[in-house]
């Protein structure tokens, strides 16, 4: 298979690309028998659970993979329609390796594939997706062994039960509440159309939802959360309904964010630092950690609250591996997701979800009232520009900054951070888009805004 294909559309920490013209049945085949092959290597259960979102190429898709593993005489369990965290929750659930078939936000021309073991552990480019591309590479014979079987599997019920097994049992109890919360809720017709009522109606609430149409072709906006625009229908159905709470998840719903009563946006880094703080009631002086676009409020509350703060890059992998290397009981991302321990270490935006409804019951308050303290800085929110040469303008930028003013620190984590004692900024090249991502936070808007503004027309004069 071509080089320049796999190099493009295997990236650091999953596979993606166009359907058809780069994520094909034909690929999709050649990654099966890889993946078999890598799962015999690692001696891994010999069965793979693969799951699907609502595109309208992921069966056909998910078929082909599936034949690819057969062909090695594994066994392939179907869950069908899922959302990724329910995937991470069979992997984990019933010890085997996994496949979820999704593009998350991207948009509809394109489809790709998040692999892990059993127990949901994560499969990076360093982890098994490089020797992955090798093997695609180097194509293989089919084996002269007996054919693997292909069964199904609806697991959606047992998803749901053990979400709820994570918190006390009257968490969500009617009897623990005045009143029914409202709640409202995009699922962006990605597959929180599909795991959110389920979910919901465990729980004492009125529920208004919109765009639970699972329909791949997104035909009402993105299914990209972390851009405001997409969550303007959110924020017009809580002042609407006077819902407590507003949640919208990405296309394969493994991330979510927050709307407070107000139609506010509410910073994934204040709802890190809020379920960063709970998880510390039940795991007293446990290490937690929050990658480098977080706001530095997070890594204060984790202190404050008796834990110990430790700082990743940004990426799903590269949490996982920290979080097992670590021990940590949670890990946020301020792109909106969330990983916990007790959910295998992977990540659930259903779970955050609940956290935040848990702790909104808890606290009898409004979810504005109860976020104010872990919003302590200003954010830029992530600004993406798109650049022909990404690595020419981040040194650019370092350049620039080194005579900026006495005092900076600067780190080469995950792209370029540099730090002031009241500002810091972060700039990246995406893992899976062809862009230049800025993160800028400071002590008060105007200095954020001052730097944000400079460090984008540096990068617009490259």
């Amino acid at each position: 298979m071509d080089q320049e294909l796999l190099d493009k559309v295997i990236k650091a920490y999953d596979i993606r690309g166009l359907v058809d013209e780069e994520i094909s049945a034909d690929f999709t085949f050649a990654l099966g028998i890889a993946f078999a092959k890598f799962i015999e290597q690692e001696r891994e259960p010999a069965t793979i659970v693969v799951g699907e979102d609502m595109r309208p190429s992921s069966p056909d898709l998910a078929t082909a993979f599936s034949d690819g593993i057969t062909s090695q005489g594994l066994d392939v369990i179907r869950i069908g329609l899922c959302s990724t965290d329910q995937l991470y929750f069979a992997s984990g659930a019933l010890n085997m390796p996994g496949a979820m078939f999704t593009a998350s936000h991207n948009p509809a021309q394109y489809n790709g594939i998040k692999l892990c073991r059993s127990g949901a552990k994560p499969i990076g480019q360093e982890s098994g997706l490089g020797w992955i591309k090798s093997a695609i590479a180097q194509g293989s014979p089919i084996p002269n062994r007996p054919m693997g079987k292909e069964r199904s599997q609806d697991l959606l019920a047992d998803y749901v039960k053990f979400l709820f097994s994570l918190f006390p049992e009257k968490s969500f109890a009617p009897d623990f509440q005045s009143r029914p919360l409202r709640i409202a809720i995009d699922a962006g017709n990605g597959m929180g159309g599909h795991t959110a009522p389920a979910v919901m109606r465990e729980i004492n609430a009125v529920v208004d939802g919109i765009y639970f149409e699972l329909d791949g072709s997104f035909p009402n906006h993105e299914a990209n959360p972390i851009d405001p625009k997409n969550l303007v229908d959110l924020q017009n159905l809580v002042k609407e309904k006077g819902s407590d709470i507003g949640l919208a998840f990405d296309g394969d719903a493994d991330r979510c964010f927050l709307v407070d009563e107000k139609g506010e946006l509410v910073s994934p880094s204040a709802l890190t630092a809020l379920i960063a703080k709970r998880e510390l009631i039940k795991n007293p002086g446990a290490s937690i950690i929050y990658n480098l676009i977080s706001s530095k409020a997070v890594p204060e509350v984790i202190t404050e609250s008796g834990g110990k703060a430790l700082r990743s890059r940004v990426g799903h992998s590269y949490i996982k591996q920290m979080m097992a290397a670590e021990g940590a009981v949670f890990g946020g991302e301020h792109s909106g997701h969330f990983y916990f321990k007790d959910f295998w270490s992977a990540d659930s935006g259903m779970l955050a979800a609940l956290h935040a409804i848990a702790a909104l019951l808890e606290n009898q308050m409004k979810l504005s009232e109860l976020m104010q303290s872990f919003n302590r800085y200003s954010l830029s929110g992530e600004i993406n520009t798109t650049v022909a040469d990404q690595g020419k303008a981040i040194e650019k930028i370092n350049s620039y900054f080194k005579d900026y003013e006495p005092g900076l620190t600067f780190d080469e984590l995950d792209g370029l951070t540099v730090s002031a004692k009241n500002w810091w900024f972060n700039l990246r090249s995406s893992n899976t888009e062809p862009l230049l991502r800025l993160n800028v936070e400071a002590d008060t808007q105007e200095q954020m805004a001052t730097m944000r503004d400079l460090v984008l027309q540096l990068i617009g004069n490259g």
